[in-house]
């Protein structure tokens, strides 16, 4: 779901607490190494996320959030801040060419460049976290 979060809305942090679950505390964060990705330089979209990016001449930058139960990305446009909101049981993680992820939710994605090991090393951290504490499957049993 692609919301504006730029202003303080308690039905929106109820809509996203609801997708994705609180933010982690900070012994969490402190175990988990950080949960916030360095800047991400955005390279393609969808046609949403697209007519929202053009609208101003600033750099396509974006970065991710984890949560307990899913991501949140976070662009600007304008002065505006936008988040797209996945769950873990939505979210389809592909590395396309040696440079860059897709991250895609139903018809929305992005794709963005990984140019430094450190955006390799969170990657490879989200999926992690997403296998370790997913459900456990019928064929597991």
């Amino acid at each position: 779901m692609l919301l504006n979060v730029s202003y303080n809305r308690p039905k929106i942090k109820e809509k996203i607490i609801d997708e994705v679950g609180p933010p982690f505390t900070l012994f969490e964060r402190m175990k988990l190494k950080g949960i916030g990705s360095p800047k991400l330089h955005i390279t393609s979209t969808s046609i949403d996320i697209h007519n929202l990016l053009v609208l101003d001449n600033n750099a396509n930058t974006c970065n991710i959030e984890m949560r307990p139960r899913g991501i949140i990305i976070m662009f600007r446009s304008l002065l505006e801040t936008f988040a797209l909101v996945i769950p873990y049981y939505k979210l389809h993680l592909y590395k396309g060419r040696a440079e860059e992820y897709s991250l895609y939710r139903d018809h929305y994605h992005i794709k963005v460049k990984a140019d430094h090991p450190g955006i390799h090393k969170y990657f490879k951290k989200i999926l992690n976290y997403k296998t370790d504490n997913a459900p456990t499957q019928v064929e597991d049993l």
